[in-house]
């Protein structure tokens, strides 16, 4: 453990023991400098991890204070939503409508988007990356868009690789193919491994898109056993191996969607043990492993795959340039696949976006960027728990994610979501309702909550509403 990291870990024991309450200021730059004999560049990191998990904040020109953090769960009497049970069969997939009826009644500006896929754009640097993606525009060459078919930028490659090896993960440039989001990459490591009729094991629920894509291939959907705090059920998986002939496994081992599930390490390193004596490739769906709470990124599933057998999927779009589509995935042993089935299809990914996005992480800035951004989501956290805690109806569940910005609420029995969806946008409100993150549209009684709006003015009123209208469709409420 770094000297930095040492530091950060003894006041978080210090906050976590109540020695130091909520609003307290920490001592100065200097003033921590000279009493623990370390650098203020080791205090600075110091404070920048804290700040990162939430635990203080700063104040301009005042200093660093302890947050006030609600404890989990705190008021939600019941905790966190059960581990799902799913059925032990596959199921062809049918949710696009109701998925497409869902989303296109959520698209109006003026809804409050707690169903929202994307947090708000004010936690973006979007002044600095259009002055980059303007400077990019300037100096572009013809031949860079020849030479970027189809693998992408050189640069941007190279610059991705290089932050695979910050986190301890070996990927070669030339493994990385760039693509328009992650969205493109999954999809493309889908095709490649996969035929028509095959079995696709997934997370129950899992991310509608995913079985969007697992139904436009004509694909079953596998779903197995998930809890809302761990992640997939290893066991479960085991079993299904054994008496289905999985093709492919699609998961988000990371801030799961909808649940916001985050896979212990050691049972990463399992999974891809797992998955490799079966021979079963992984596309491993990771947009938001930079958007962690704790002080070090969570390794991805990548970093125990000695075989090539992890396809990691991720992009930018969620925690630096959204609308940018730039994403990219490490394809291991299948990235001529991957990159051939990208030349058959969409070719190349925009130049400008990416030499955008390229100049924006040669610039620096980069890392400090990410620190604002978890602090501001895991602050939001507290504020949407809390709001949940008061005005959702009793017996109410939900999960506490140690990063990303969604929360998986489940309300009392009998409660229907799509009703309660419905009711919402009579109200202004947008939801996603449990029922769109499942094959067989399980989850009736539970709903996804957008919280990484800082900035919206109606959020708490929001949440207020949702509740009383969930309380209303409670049954014995």
């Amino acid at each position: 453990m770094k000297r930095y990291e040492r530091h950060a870990d003894s006041i978080a024991e210090l906050i976590h023991s109540g020695a130091l309450r909520p609003g307290e200021r920490l001592p100065s730059v200097r003033e921590a400098s000279r009493a623990r004999g370390i650098s203020p560049s080791t205090v600075f990191q110091a404070y920048y991890l804290l700040e990162a998990q939430g635990l203080i904040h700063a104040r301009p020109r005042s200093g660093y204070y302890v947050t006030a953090r609600m404890p989990p769960a705190a008021g939600l009497r019941s905790g966190e939503p059960n581990p799902s049970q799913p059925r032990n069969s596959s199921t062809e997939v049918a949710v696009s409508e109701l998925v497409f009826d869902v989303l296109g009644s959520a698209r109006e500006r003026s809804l409050v988007p707690l169903g929202s896929a994307f947090p708000g754009l004010e936690l973006f640097p979007l002044k600095r990356l259009a002055r980059c993606l303007s400077s990019g525009m300037r100096r572009l060459d013809p031949w860079d868009i020849v030479q970027s078919l189809s693998l992408g930028d050189a640069r941007l490659r190279q610059q991705i690789a290089l932050r695979y090896g910050l986190h301890g993960v070996a990927v070669h440039a030339d493994e990385v193919i760039v693509t328009n989001g992650a969205m493109e990459a999954l999809n493309l490591c889908l095709e490649a491994v996969t035929r028509p009729g095959d079995v696709v094991a997934v997370e129950s629920p899992t991310f509608y898109a995913a079985l969007q894509a697992l139904e436009r291939r004509n694909l079953q959907a596998l779903e197995i056993a998930t809890h809302p705090r761990d992640g997939i059920d290893l066991a479960a998986l085991a079993h299904a191996l054994e008496r289905h002939p999985v093709r492919a496994c699609w998961l988000m081992p990371s801030f799961q969607n909808p649940l916001g599930s985050l896979m212990p390490e050691n049972r990463k390193r399992e999974l891809v043990a797992l998955l490799a004596r079966h021979q079963v490739p992984l596309i491993e769906d990771d947009v938001y492993g930079e958007l962690h709470f704790a002080p070090r990124r969570p390794p991805p599933a990548k970093a125990f795959d000695a075989e090539g057998l992890v396809m990691h999927c991720s992009s930018f779009t969620k925690c630096l340039a959204p609308g940018y589509r730039v994403g990219w995935v490490a394809a291991g042993r299948f990235a001529i696949a991957v990159e051939r089935l990208k030349l058959m299809t969409t070719l190349a990914t925009a130049t400008p976006s990416q030499q955008a996005v390229s100049e924006y992480l040669a610039q620096g800035g980069y890392e400090r960027h990410l620190r604002q951004l978890r602090s501001s989501l895991a602050r939001q956290q507290d504020r949407a728990l809390a709001a949940i805690a008061r005005h959702f109806p009793a017996g109410t569940r939900v999960s506490r994610p140690e990063g990303g910005y969604f929360v998986w609420v489940e309300l009392p029995a009998g409660t229907n979501a799509l009703a309660l969806h419905r009711k919402a946008l009579e109200h202004g409100i947008s939801l996603a309702p449990g029922q769109i993150f499942s094959a067989d549209q399980r989850f009736a009684h539970c709903v996804r909550i957008n919280y990484g709006h800082p900035a919206h003015s109606g959020f708490d009123e929001a949440l207020r509403v949702v509740g009383e209208l969930a309380t209303r469709l409670t049954p014995d409420a």
